[in-house]
């Protein structure tokens, strides 16, 4: 006899971060404490448990509280189980049901990090071959599919690439583009830095992220909130969240493109100066070129060291661990200098240190699958890409009705309303970035 109970959060996250195939920082003791402080969600840690009181599933449940004493409920994720395993999957829902109906609760949505299929580095399809299985198994247990959307106006992503770190590293550079190959190596060439940072560094990343998200023409979170996940997710001896600072030393950068001048110069120097064959005018022309090239570099490099001063971080990233997984959740990065290609080597870094880990999987945590010419966010898909991961769709989102008329209101009205919440909250972040300038 299974029975749906509340487990106490060390034995819970120890049973989800352990979990062969649906271990998920979204369903992590980290993530539903940062959710019960910042965003006013109340979290449950629930688990099915046998008659000797082990865990055969369980699932973080966000509670969001609703007018008139009602709520929704929301598992990031998916429950924590084997989704082919058609019996376990309409016992957990129906527990899970039966506690949403005690709250109170109009639907329970679910979002199962399932792959519906993949594309390789080759551009080759891998469809899961359990997936029409899954997604019939889903909805005899009462679920509702919602669609099979294309950009991001789900509650977690439904596309994403990911890098297979159980790849040796070679194999792993191997799949990068030509581009990320060349702009990585003119980043190092230019002797940039990446280093892992401190709690102290979290002001930085803060105003990267914000300078991003003005680019972009949206703001997310403030200050606050990223120190509070930065401090639940390290304080939780089964999560991590860390963060990668991309910089740029002046006098390392313009020390690099002396000696590159000097090099150049020396080439000039030994091609003989009278019957200069065809070839060798053509490459004393490339060498010339270079040699412009390099000098107004190193103009410009000492201009931006009397306007920044000699060091500079122009990309933060905070990636977060949780069981064989890493994810980059958040990436900002600065409007200047994009040429130094500092963004490139950063996520090079962080890429080595989740493989460095013996972590098995690198999330880049959100792609489009609208990939037409108008789409603003193909850019970020395309940047992405360029890093050889697995192109990933996932199942989708599921609700679960259980109070069909307020669903419809809620499905209706409620989005309505909360474009004018975002629109007010968006207000109130530019004002107080602006206030901090």
């Amino acid at each position: 006899m299974l029975k749906l109970k509340n487990i106490e959060k060390e034995q819970f996250d120890k049973f989800i971060s352990e979990h062969k195939t649906k271990s998920h920082f979204l369903q992590s003791q980290s993530w539903g404490e940062l959710c019960k402080i910042k965003k006013k969600l109340t979290p449950y840690y629930l688990g099915l448990v046998n008659e000797n009181n082990e865990i055969v599933a369980a699932t973080l449940i966000l509670e969001k509280k609703l007018p008139l004493n009602m709520c929704y409920l929301y598992a990031p994720r998916g429950f924590v189980l084997d989704y082919k395993k058609r019996e376990l999957v309409k016992i957990m829902t129906k527990k899970i049901v039966n506690f949403a109906k005690s709250k109170k609760a109009i639907f329970i949505k679910i979002d199962p990090d399932i792959v519906k299929t993949k594309f390789n580095y080759n551009n080759e399809e891998i469809k899961n071959e359990d997936f029409e299985e899954i997604f019939k198994n889903l909805k005899e247990a009462g679920f509702k599919h919602q669609g099979f959307t294309k950009n991001f106006e789900t509650m977690q992503p439904r596309y994403t690439f990911r890098i297979d770190l159980e790849q040796s590293l070679e194999e792993i550079e191997k799949h990068f583009s030509k581009t990320t190959k060349q702009r990585i190596a003119k980043s190092l060439k230019l002797d940039t830095e990446v280093i892992i940072g401190t709690q102290n560094d979290l002001k930085e990343f803060y105003h990267l992220m914000t300078l991003t998200e003005n680019r972009k023409d949206f703001i997310s979170y403030n200050q606050d909130y990223y120190e509070t996940l930065y401090e639940i997710f390290n304080g939780n001896k089964n999560s991590k969240a860390t963060l990668f600072l991309g910089k740029v030393h002046m006098n390392k950068t313009i020390k690099a493109l002396e000696k590159n001048l000097k090099i150049t110069n020396n080439q000039i120097s030994i091609l003989p100066i009278d019957n200069l064959s065809k070839s060798a005018k053509a490459k004393l022309n490339d060498l010339t070129n270079q040699k412009e090239n390099l000098i107004k570099e190193i103009e410009k490099y000492k201009n931006y060291k009397k306007e920044y001063g000699n060091e500079l971080t122009l990309s933060a990233h905070m990636i977060i661990e949780y069981g064989d997984k890493a994810w980059v959740l958040y990436a900002g990065n600065h409007n200047i200098l994009s040429e130094t290609y500092v963004n490139y080597n950063t996520y090079f870094e962080h890429i080595k240190y989740c493989k460095n880990k013996g972590l098995k999987i690198y999330d880049q945590f959100g792609t489009i699958g609208d990939l037409s010419k108008n789409n603003p966010r193909l850019g970020l898909h395309e940047f992405k890409k360029k890093f050889g991961g697995d192109y990933i769709e996932f199942i989708g989102e599921w609700d679960y009705i259980t109070n069909y008329p307020m669903y419809l209101v809620f499905t209706k009205l409620v989005p309505i309303y909360r474009n004018i919440i975002k629109a007010k909250s968006k207000k109130e972040l530019k004002n107080e970035i602006s206030k901090t300038k």
